[in-house]
C-alpha cells in the first residue's frame, strides 16, 4: 500500500489533526460523493455544502475565534484542501473562500470590515470571491481596465472580470480596480463589493474542460456605487497586497496538487490489483509497478518540501521564490503522475465515470491559474540572477 512506504508526515501527526482528518472524511462521504454529479450538471454546489461547512468548523480555520474562526494554524487549512484533492473533488471553493479573501480582510480590513464578513464566512451563510483577472488581463495585473472613479464619498466602478471562483456563486467580492486613472496618482486599490449592489451583475457560469461543479463567472460593473467605506487598505496599495498575499494562494494549489496525486496513485493501487489482463492483474506487470514506483517516489519528494512550505508560512517566513517553486513543480508533478495513472487505467481511465478521469480534466488549470507556472519559473529566475 502507498501509506507503507511514505514517511508519516509531522504536520499532520497530532491528535487535533487525526480528528480534524476523520471528521473531513467523514464529511465527504456523507454530505459530498453523491451530489458530484448532480453539481457538475448544474455548473455549480449547492449553497447547503456551505452551511454544512460552516456548521462542522471547517470554514476560516485559521481565523481567530472572534471573527467566528477556529483560531487553528494553517496547517489545518491544508489538511482539509488535501482530503477533498484525494478523492478528486473540485466542487466548493472553500480555499478561495478561506485561504484568500479571510486573509485579505484579516490583514488589511478595517475592524467594521472584520466583523461583518468574517462571521459570516466562517459560518458559510455568504460565500466570497477575489476579481482579478480580466479578459485582457490574466498575469500582468498592473494592466486591469477595472475603473473606479472617486465621487468625494463613494466610487463609481465600472468594467469586467473574467475565470472568477466563486463568481456566480458569491455574495461579496475583493475587485481590483484602478484609482486616479490617467494621473500620476494612478495605482490599483481594492474595494470591497457585495453582490445586492445596484450595476453589479454576473455571467452564467463558464463552461471549462474540468473543474465542472465548481463555478466559474465573469462579472460587469456597471457603475457600481461603492461606499469609502469598503475600500480595503489605501489607495494604491491594491497591488502590493496582491503580491504579499500570492506566496500563500500559490501554497494552496501546490497543497490541492500533491493531495491528488497521492489520491490518484491510491486509486491506481486498487485498480491494478483488480483488473487482469492476459490473466493476470496489472499490478503484477513489470512496467506498472515501476510506473506506480516512479509516481510514489514523485509525491514523496514534493510532500517533504510542501510540508516544509507550510511550516514556513505558518512562521510567515514563506517567500515568494520558495512559492512559485513548491506551485509550478507540484502541479507539473500533479499532471504527470495523473496521466502516467491513467494511462494504467486503460480505455476505463477516459471515462467521466471513473475519478481519475475528472482528476485528469480538472487539475490541468493548476499550471495556469494563481500565475502560469511558466510566470513561476521568471520569479524563481529573478532571483537567482539578482545583483
Amino acid at each position: 500500500m502507498l501509506q507503507d512506504i511514505l514517511i508519516e508526515r509531522k504536520m499532520y501527526a497530532s491528535e487535533e489533526h487525526k480528528m480534524m482528518q476523520k471528521m473531513i472524511q467523514e464529511f465527504i462521504v456523507n454530505e459530498i460523493l453523491d451530489h458530484i454529479d448532480e453539481w457538475e450538471k448544474n455548473g455549480m454546489v449547492s449553497r447547503k455544502i456551505w452551511k454544512r461547512a460552516g456548521e462542522l468548523g471547517l470554514l476560516c480555520l485559521d481565523m481567530p475565534e472572534k471573527y467566528g474562526g477556529a483560531g487553528l494554524d494553517f496547517s489545518f487549512n491544508a489538511l482539509l484542501i488535501e482530503e477533498l484533492a484525494k478523492k478528486g473533488i473540485n466542487g466548493p471553493g472553500f480555499s478561495l473562500h478561506s485561504d484568500i479573501v479571510a486573509p485579505y480582510l484579516l490583514k488589511y480590513g478595517t475592524e467594521f470590515q472584520k466583523e461583518k464578513y468574517l462571521p459570516q464566512m466562517a459560518k458559510g451563510t455568504i460565500i466570497t470571491a477575489i476579481g482579478m483577472t480580466e479578459p485582457n488581463c490574466g498575469s500582468d495585473l498592473q494592466a486591469i481596465l477595472t475603473t473606479a472613479e472617486d465621487k468625494g464619498n463613494h466610487y463609481l466602478v465600472n468594467g469586467q472580470k473574467t475565470f472568477i471562483t466563486n463568481g456566480f456563486m458569491c455574495d461579496m467580492v475583493i475587485v481590483a480596480v484602478k484609482t486616479k486613472v490617467k494621473t500620476e496618482d494612478e495605482g490599483i486599490t481594492l474595494l470591497i463589493l457585495d453582490a445586492e449592489m445596484e450595476g453589479f451583475a454576473k455571467g452564467n457560469p463558464l463552461k471549462k474542460i474540468g473543474m465542472k461543479s465548481q463555478d466559474t463567472a465573469e462579472l460587469f460593473f456597471d457603475n457600481v456605487k461603492v461606499p469609502k467605506e469598503n475600500r480595503l487598505g489605501d489607495e494604491k496599495m491594491g497591488f502590493k497586497i496582491m503580491m504579499e498575499e500570492l506566496a500563500r494562494e500559490r501554497l494552496t494549489v501546490a497543497i490541492n496538487a500533491v493531495g491528488c496525486a497521492e489520491g490518484a496513485i491510491e486509486n491506481t493501487i486498487t485498480y491494478t490489483k483488480q483488473r487482469t489482463a492476459f490473466k493476470t492483474a496489472i499490478a503484477g506487470f513489470q512496467n506498472t509497478q515501476f510506473k506506480l514506483a516512479e509516481c510514489a517516489s514523485q509525491l514523496q519528494i514534493h510532500q517533504a518540501f510542501l510540508d516544509r512550505c507550510i511550516e514556513l508560512l505558518i512562521d510567515h517566513k514563506l517567500t515568494s521564490e520558495s512559492a512559485s517553486i513548491i506551485k509550478y513543480s507540484a502541479t507539473d508533478m500533479c499532471c504527470n503522475v495523473i496521466d502516467e495513472c491513467l494511462q494504467l487505467f486503460g480505455g476505463y481511465g477516459y471515462m467521466w465515470d471513473y475519478p481519475i478521469a475528472r482528476m485528469y480534466a480538472d487539475n490541468r488549470v493548476a499550471r495556469i491559474y494563481a500565475g502560469t507556472n511558466e510566470i513561476m519559473k521568471l520569479l524563481i529566475s529573478r532571483r537567482l540572477f539578482k545583483d
